[in-house]
């Protein structure tokens, strides 16, 4: 039997991204005789592994609309030019098998900013040039007859792709991220002790961990303030061009000394290892990885409604889920979670919760729906 020929598309692959670890996790799990792996990007950080075939398209770009719609047209004619059997594509480009639904559906991202934003804010984002693109652009792809399937990784975007588009509810799929829960595990008592040494952490605290870059679409503003009014502590690991207007807040809100900024981290196990629980009151993420790698680690979750995650999460057993501004109900949130030295039962149970989702679960997702997008073909 001749190779599938896999391309996958993803403008800017960045290995610490949540679109390109589900990527790579799927990869490695799909890395067999049977795949011929191709990797259309415009550009590519980190160390590609050798077996999988890169091309590069990167045409002059001139502003934000012109980068998006250089590379969709640039990959498209890759696409075209070789053949693939099978394109699946991480970004909103008409012409694709299928298509990863990994940022969600970019009108309720908008209709959940409004929420937090400005009128003036809000007026700018319905004229802005850019995000008509991208409307126009979601709009034109799950529309397109050459869409065989949509991969969703929560049933909160299928929803939310059902609700917006007239797209047939069989050919969306809900395949969920993968964690290696032998790579993520929870700490051992020497570890939490020597974690929070190095992050000058009281050992007999209760600490939240925050994990996520963009601040205001993943809710830090609202986890520190959620904090502020408890004596619970906060490692916010990620980055934004804005973070010191969050540790202003924090300053305003006396919880500064509770608060530790550690910045983009190549490894956060540590850092979960010195946490009780994960704080994500995200406005709108579609699953994010951190919430597996936390439930991994042993560790409770609070997060939001507009979080795919918050789907793994039965209020008061793994977590509590709460409403991404419901500051009162963030906050009685977090006094309720037990620090795990007292009460393990919650870390306990969302351990259990993600054990299932193995990397070997979601190739065999995926295999068989590359087996069904052939067969349409």
């Amino acid at each position: 039997m001749s190779k599938l020929r896999l391309a996958i598309v993803r403008q800017k692959y960045r290995p610490d991204g949540g679109a390109e670890r589900f990527i790579s996790r799927a990869l490695e799990a799909l890395d067999s005789e049977q795949l011929d792996l191709n990797i259309i990007t415009r550009s590519w950080q980190g160390t590609p592994n050798p077996a999988w075939h890169l091309h590069i398209c990167n045409p002059a770009k001139f502003g934000r609309i012109s980068r998006e719609r250089g590379f969709a047209r640039a990959a498209r004619e890759c696409w075209e030019r070789e053949k693939f059997d099978i394109v699946q594509s991480h970004e909103r480009i008409a012409g694709c098998d299928i298509f990863r639904a990994g940022d969600g559906v970019h009108r309720v991202w908008l209709e959940q900013r409004a929420r937090i934003v400005s009128p003036w804010q809000r007026l700018s984002a319905r004229l802005s040039p850019y995000h008509r693109y991208v409307l126009q652009a979601e709009a034109e792809m799950f529309n397109a007859p050459s869409l065989k399937a949509v991969i969703c990784n929560s049933e909160m975007v299928k929803q939310d792709i059902l609700r917006h588009f007239t797209l047939d509810a069989s050919k969306i799929h809900v395949i969920h991220n993968a964690i290696d829960s032998q790579r993520f595990l929870p700490a051992s008592e020497a570890l939490r002790h020597a974690a929070r040494q190095q992050l000058k952490l009281p050992q007999d605290a209760t600490v939240m961990i925050y994990v996520g870059s963009g601040f205001e679409r993943k809710g830090l503003k609202a986890a520190i303030e959620a904090v502020a009014k408890s004596d619970r502590y906060l490692v916010v690991v990620g980055q934004d061009k804005q973070v010191s207007r969050y540790q202003q807040l924090a300053n305003q809100l006396n919880c500064l000394d509770r608060l530790r900024f550690v910045g983009v981290q190549q490894d956060v196990q540590p850092f979960y290892h010195a946490a009780d629980a994960l704080l994500l009151p995200t406005l709108y993420d579609p699953f994010p990885n951190v919430v597996l790698e936390a439930m991994a680690c042993g560790l409770a979750v609070i997060t939001s409604t507009g979080c795919g995650g918050a789907e793994f999460i039965t209020a008061g057993q793994e977590g509590f889920v709460c409403d991404a501004l419901d500051i009162k109900a963030l906050n009685e949130a977090v006094k309720a979670t037990p620090a795990l030295s007292h009460n393990s039962a919650m870390g306990e149970a969302a351990r259990r919760r993600i054990e299932p989702y193995g990397p070997q679960r979601l190739a065999q997702a995926l295999t068989s729906l590359y087996q069904q997008v052939l067969q349409t073909r």
